[in-house]
């Protein structure tokens, strides 16, 4: 873990700061207002403690109902956050579990099925929701603030790097910020525990190489979604203002809380 944005937590994988980032326009993204992470469910007392002491005035769980039933957060004793969540059309079975019990699980095709996610992740109208209340809460809140879904790496990726479009952070940053989920997921940690799972599951064992690439990010799964964003709506000003409500009152909002 190379970088100082990567808080140490027992149990709650890739937490880290997204803010503190250089603009286009030469201000700078507030550092200890923006923060990522995967879900809190295994978060141990010391993990509760330390969240406690960032005093989050809201956390945005962008699981399905039925992830966050399966993987309930723990909360500090007290707790006062406005938790943002949704039920939206939490039916069946989650696409990444169908595609591990139905695919065979190779580099090439779990590449193939994250970039086909992203596509569609912009569009779903639970991550509408959510996205548009995150922003709403965002522009008009005064603490800190923490995004996560189950890994922390797909949804909330997305989130925080539209986070960083909105305020102007530079481009190469965005991408930075988004691989740094392969430093902080601790994946090579965890890819032995996940491949035993899977066969377990599905009688089925992948190999590392394709765990890993299931657990971690590449640079081509957010460029499609941004791609697709473009494609859907002409450009991504409009697909803030139009799908997400961030309209240039509220951008401006956005920038003059979150820019130094």
């Amino acid at each position: 873990m190379n970088s100082t944005r990567i808080l140490a937590f027992d149990g709650v994988d890739n937490f880290r700061d997204y803010g503190d980032y250089g603009t286009t326009h030469g201000a700078r993204l507030t550092k200890g207002v923006l923060y990522r992470s995967a879900h809190h469910a295994r978060a141990t007392d010391a993990d509760l403690r330390q969240m406690e002491a960032l005093n989050f005035e809201a956390v945005v769980d962008l699981r399905r109902k039925s992830e966050r039933e399966r993987d309930p957060s723990r909360r500090p004793d007290r707790f006062t956050a406005e938790v943002i969540a949704n039920d939206i059309g939490d039916v069946g079975v989650a696409p990444h579990l169908t595609f591990v019990m139905t695919t065979e699980l190779t580099p090439e095709n779990v590449k193939g099925f994250m970039i086909e996610e992203y596509r569609r992740i912009p569009f779903e109208p639970r991550h509408l929701d959510l996205f548009r209340r995150y922003f709403r809460a965002l522009a008009y809140s005064k603490g800190p603030l923490v995004i996560h879904c189950a890994a922390g790496k797909d949804r909330t990726g997305l989130l925080a790097a539209l986070t960083h479009k909105v305020v102007g952070v530079h481009d190469d940053d965005i991408m930075a910020d988004y691989l740094l989920t392969n430093d902080a997921a601790r994946i090579e940690e965890r890819a032995p525990q996940s491949q035993d799972m899977i066969s377990q599951t599905t009688g089925k064992r992948p190999t590392l190489e394709a765990v890993r690439a299931f657990l971690g990010v590449q640079a081509d799964y957010l460029v499609a979604a941004f791609a697709e964003i473009d494609a859907g709506h002409g450009a991504l000003d409009a697909y803030l203002s139009q799908a997400l409500g961030v309209d240039p009152d509220l951008k401006a909002r956005l920038r003059a809380r979150l820019l130094t």
